[in-house]
């Protein structure tokens, strides 16, 4: 089966782009990493009028969707360009509100861009509690609103990503949290944006071994480099279609698989791109180091290699 995009969906991607490309996202990011969040909050603002978020959002709640198709395009440039905040979080307090008595007292909020919102995972931690105006925590007797102020902020391996613990504390606002629908979302969303973070790596590689010359050639004419590129080229293909069949079908397993697939095609283009970039690309003052180390943190977030792997063979098994 081929998943191709329409015409409006490819315009959707590109005005994307095109938007996130003048919006500077490498000085947003290392804005975002300390701690200063205006550069942020205004291209959140600007990502919300595109409409990326209300594709989560049902219409009666001001959104467009739910359209998880279209929502994985948009992750995808929000990848490439590597945008800072709790972007899938989002997604999935939109999905574990949709069915609830707040959903109007929140969602429209969500979908315009006006509300920011953060899910705690398994562990307690969540992405950007300090900045986010909802802070959702999932547990076992019902969705909370973590009322109380987060604790102290963790750094991560990718410094835009921030980290705090969530107060069991706080609002009940339902019971029977429909945990595992928000968190197949949320590795959808995850899954695109590790596409696109392997997509801008390997652009990045192209252009930097087509200038960088040895031996009076650029290094991009040797052999060995250019097995390299295409070994990372054809994984990150062979993820695109993963990820958009399980947009279509939504299958937790499916689903699984195009986060793994992706995160892991992003990882090996990471690796290629530090190797070819040589000593520069260790360096945090280089923008490629912005990607490489995002494309490392969404590899585990929302599901490791491990726990991606379990739910396919899992559903395989049963299915069989």
């Amino acid at each position: 089966m081929r998943f191709l995009l329409d015409a409006e969906q490819r315009a959707f991607a590109d005005a994307l782009h095109a938007m996130l490309t003048a919006a500077d996202t490498p000085a947003v990011i290392r804005s975002w990493s300390r701690g200063d969040h205006a550069r942020g909050r205004a291209l959140w603002s600007r990502i919300a009028e595109a409409g990326v978020f209300g594709l989560a959002v049902p219409e009666e709640y001001g959104g467009l969707g739910p359209r998880p198709v279209e929502l994985a395009v948009a992750f995808v440039e929000l990848g490439r360009h590597a945008v800072p905040g709790p972007l899938a979080e989002t997604v999935g307090a939109a999905v574990l509100l949709g069915d609830r008595a707040p959903a109007g007292r929140f969602l429209p909020g969500l979908a315009a861009g006006k509300e920011t919102a953060t899910v705690a995972a398994p562990t307690g931690y969540a992405l950007d509690g300090d900045v986010a105006s909802l802070r959702l925590l999932p547990a076992p007797d019902g969705l909370y609103l973590s009322t109380a102020a987060p604790g102290p902020v963790r750094r991560s391996l990718d410094p835009a990503r921030r980290l705090t613990r969530l107060a069991p504390a706080g609002e009940l606002l339902g019971t029977g949290a429909p945990y595992d629908r928000a968190l197949t979302w949320i590795r959808l969303a995850t899954a695109a944006q590790a596409l696109g973070v392997g997509l801008a790596l390997l652009d990045r590689t192209v252009t930097h071994v087509q200038q960088r010359t040895q031996f009076g050639v650029p290094i991009g004419s040797f052999q060995a480099v250019k097995h390299r590129l295409a070994d990372a080229k054809t994984a990150l293909e062979f993820a695109r279609p993963l990820l958009f069949g399980a947009a279509v079908s939504l299958r937790p397993a499916e689903v699984a698989a195009a986060k793994l697939t992706a995160c892991e095609a992003a990882y090996r283009t990471a690796r290629t791109a530090l190797h070819l970039h040589g000593a520069i690309g260790y360096t945090a003052e280089y923008d490629l180091s912005l990607w490489l180390t995002k494309a490392r943190a969404l590899r585990s977030t929302w599901g490791t290699p491990h726990e991606c792997r379990d739910l396919v063979l899992t559903e395989g098994l049963q299915r069989g």
